[in-house]
């Protein structure tokens, strides 16, 4: 049995991956921190394939303590998909010390201390992959957008450096930058927005959770053993 653990798998994205993982034989935790019913249906809907675990990754211990109960409970996680994520749109002048801590600690410490928890285990067993879910917003400037995708670009850094320390030990460590998505955390953008964000897609079909999921679920899997310490862009070539 292959164990993955995704945050924020309640919704969008990370709903698509413990879907598409679920689909390819995985068993998969999922985290969410506020919608604990649809956690529950998603349980219900995997016949057991699905897990869903509170977790806010503002506090800051429950990763190491959230890995130790899935270890203990379910069984060795061969994977890590970090893609719990906060946005606050503001120009970089408006920004309160606030706001820019929180989409920091949550986008770019929440993976870092979720990585930090798994990484012990999976170097002892010289198995395992993590995917960092990052944002096209990390090498493409969005106006109002500064925090997030500072966030986003650090994640990139911290994904290549990683992929250097523990790649001697088995574990691969990639991203994925998705493009304009349809999602609930997208849904409060005004259509002129979303226009702009698609103005450059070279497929007018544009990108779903679900073309991101397939991404991530290669990327996890061992069709991708030799691939580490990259970026794989999912935007229907708006960065061609």
């Amino acid at each position: 049995m292959s164990i993955a653990l995704v945050t924020g798998g309640g919704r969008g994205i990370g709903r698509a991956a413990v879907e598409a993982m679920i689909a390819e034989g995985w068993t998969v935790v999922f985290t969410y921190r506020s919608d604990e019913n649809a956690a529950r249906e998603m349980e219900t809907a995997s016949a057991g394939r699905a897990r869903g675990f509170h977790l806010d990754l503002l506090e800051r211990g429950r990763p190491g303590d959230l890995v130790n109960e899935i270890e203990q409970s379910i069984g060795p996680i061969e994977a890590l998909v970090n893609n719990a994520g906060l946005r606050r749109e503001s120009l970089l002048a408006m920004t309160s010390d606030r706001d820019w801590d929180a989409v920091m600690d949550v986008n770019l410490g929440g993976a870092f201390r979720c990585c930090r928890a798994v990484l012990p285990l999976m170097m002892h067993r010289r198995r395992g992959s993590i995917v960092n879910i990052s944002s096209l917003s990390a090498v493409s400037g969005l106006a109002g957008q500064t925090a997030y995708a500072a966030s986003k670009a650090a994640l990139l850094g911290m994904t290549r450096a990683l992929a250097r320390e523990v790649g001697k030990r088995g574990v691969r460590v990639n991203a994925v930058l998705p493009g304009f998505v349809p999602t609930d955390m997208t849904a409060s953008l005004h259509d002129d927005v979303v226009r702009a964000l698609r103005s450059h897609e070279c497929l007018p079909r544009g990108t779903s959770a679900g073309d991101v999921a397939n991404a991530v679920t290669f990327l996890i899997s061992d069709r991708a053993a030799a691939i580490t310490g990259q970026a794989l862009i999912v935007d229907s070539g708006t960065s061609a």
